[in-house]
């Protein structure tokens, strides 16, 4: 990443605009991230995405199926900007690769589903490691190959009639209640390193400047030895 390059367009924004995303970047993790499968409402995938950028989630792992991931902008209020969205091909290629890339990232596969006790929400441990929320499908919920290969399983406690909420709902609560106590916890280094925040900056900056390009061509055209 050229710093350079981080100095020179960071004077294309306000010092209000800067101080900004300096203040949000402090409080972006990686420690949670967020798995989305083959989600079928649009609706539904555009308010996760808002629901993580609200809560200082920045990676989100979006899998392709049967349903193209699409966002709707009025849901998801522009948060999409701002994430860092991997997108994976295929029902069973897509949960493979995304699979084995979080694994060798060291995060623990752990699906959020109703139907599997393994640990309610509130006896969460976050210390354990880094982790990977999957949530699945609105129809038939997470497939065989993510029950498989998870490393536990994670529920919200509910004592109504209903037995699950909608997808959006449960994004909302989890990571409302994991990244309260992940920023309580003074035992979990969950900040990003300064290089994260810097590349994530520079992205934002350019995302926030018209024709960024041009103006990065005259930066290095001026710079040249």
């Amino acid at each position: 990443m050229d710093k350079k390059l981080l100095e020179y367009l960071s004077g294309y924004l306000t010092s209000q605009r800067l101080e900004l995303f300096n203040k949000i970047l402090n409080m972006r993790t990686r420690y949670l991230t967020v798995v989305l499968e083959d989600i079928f409402q649009p609706q539904n995938a555009s308010a996760v995405l808002r629901t993580c950028d609200c809560f200082g989630i920045q990676d989100i792992h979006v899998i392709e199926g049967r349903n193209e991931f699409k966002v709707n902008g009025e849901i998801a209020m522009g948060s999409s900007k701002w994430l860092t969205v991997n997108k994976y091909k295929g029902a069973d290629n897509g949960n493979v690769e995304m699979i084995r890339k979080l694994k060798a990232q060291n995060y623990r596969i752990v699906a959020t589903t109703p139907h599997l006790n393994d640990q309610e929400l509130p006896d969460f441990d976050l210390s354990k490691g880094k982790t990977a929320l999957v949530f699945g499908s609105e129809r038939p919920g997470l497939t065989d190959t993510l029950i498989n290969e998870a490393d536990e399983f994670l529920k919200i406690p509910m004592y109504g009639f209903t037995e699950s909420f909608n997808i959006s709902v449960s994004a909302a609560v989890i990571l409302h209640h994991l990244t309260q106590k992940l920023r309580e916890n003074d035992t979990i280094d969950w900040h990003l390193s300064d290089d994260e925040k810097d590349e994530l900056k520079l992205d934002w900056i350019r995302k926030s400047i018209k024709r960024h390009e041009l103006i990065e061509k005259r930066f290095y055209k001026g710079n040249l030895p």
